[in-house]
């Protein structure tokens, strides 16, 4: 026997293998999907239906419509889907008890709210998709506000593309005005709550729009879920006589529908907000006064407040711009830096 035939008996049989081909499943029968909240590889999604692309926009002025649970497809690889996404979803999408439906697809984010994990971190961590509006909820007392972390998140409101909104809550117990003078050169609109006063003039601000609430624990925003929503039975905690801050008791982002129109999405407590991935640029770009007058800054001008040659000092000069606006302006860079 020759050596070829000896060591041929020793081959492994070769697998047949189907050919592979470059056309991929189109899923034209997909209905479309907003992700209302995820657990543990499981993401809730709300569908309409008369199910389209404007999902998000358009739900809250419909009254029908089901839960669907849905679980992310193999194809979509390490592709992240986060709370607020539009997606498309194949397979038993009928929301039945123990049906599990699949997300092949994420459609394209209007906008997109994310932070880092600190100012040294450059990895983004989204957080929601496609909402229009941040309400920053801040209790004008116990606790007592902490302008810094408002002026991340408004950074942060900036750079999403997202329109913020001011919510005082405990107006009964302090003076909002002082902290509203700080934000008014910023043109940043705000409402003024207490709590178990009328919430009319916050639901019209959340009105047909997708908002997402944000601020440190302690503030009052599950109180004020629980009174927009009616049955959301968001856990509510008390504020630390010692510390002065709130306990977390929202652990987990979600979006829940408003009564009439409008979707508002509750998230957990934050106390520090990274803006590593927020650049001058992008920030300043936020406010066309301003913008507009950046253009002959030298090249590499961060805008601050030391800045040699900045154009915005010589716009204030000019009496161009309101020098309140350039420094409100300012503090912003200075908190995205990680400077008080």
């Amino acid at each position: 026997m020759s050596r070829y035939d000896e060591e041929a008996k020793y081959d492994r049989p070769k697998r047949r293998t189907r050919p592979r081909t470059k056309d991929r499943p189109t899923y034209d029968d997909a209905v479309i999907g907003f992700v209302i909240t995820r657990d543990r590889g499981r993401y809730t999604t709300w569908l309409e239906d008369n199910t389209a692309d404007n999902a998000a926009d358009d739900a809250a002025d419909v009254d029908e419509g089901r839960i669907v649970t849905a679980m992310k497809a193999r194809q979509l690889g390490r592709k992240g889907v986060i709370v607020g996404d539009l997606v498309k979803l194949d397979g038993d999408a009928s929301g039945a008890d123990g049906t599990l439906a699949r997300i092949v697809e994420v459609l394209p984010r209007k906008t997109l709210l994310r932070r880092s994990a600190d100012d040294d971190d450059p990895v983004e961590r989204p957080l929601v998709a496609n909402a229009d509006q941040l309400v920053i909820v801040v209790a004008v007392a116990n606790p007592e506000p902490r302008t810094r972390l408002i002026d991340r998140f408004l950074v942060a409101a900036y750079d999403a593309g997202m329109r913020p909104l001011l919510c005082l809550t405990k107006t009964d117990l302090a003076d909002p005005e002082p902290l509203l003078s700080t934000y008014r050169p910023l043109g940043v609109e705000s409402v003024a709550t207490h709590q178990g006063g009328d919430l009319t003039e916050l639901l019209e601000q959340l009105r047909g729009r997708t908002s997402v609430l944000v601020g440190h624990s302690g503030v009052g925003k599950s109180t004020l879920v629980n009174g927009l929503v009616p049955g959301a039975d968001r856990a509510i905690g008390v504020v630390n006589d010692v510390t002065g801050r709130g306990r977390h008791t929202s652990t987990n982002t979600v979006v829940l529908r408003l009564p009439g129109a409008g979707w508002i999405v509750d998230t957990p407590g934050i106390r520090s907000f990274g803006l590593a991935h927020v650049e001058p640029d992008q920030l300043i770009n936020a406010f066309g006064d301003l913008a507009d007058e950046v253009a002959d800054c030298p090249r590499g001008c961060t805008h601050g407040s030391n800045e040699p040659g900045c154009a915005l000092d010589d716009a204030v000069a000019a009496g161009r711009i309101d020098a309140e606006r350039v420094n409100s302006f300012r503090r912003l860079l200075a908190s995205r830096e990680g400077r008080d």
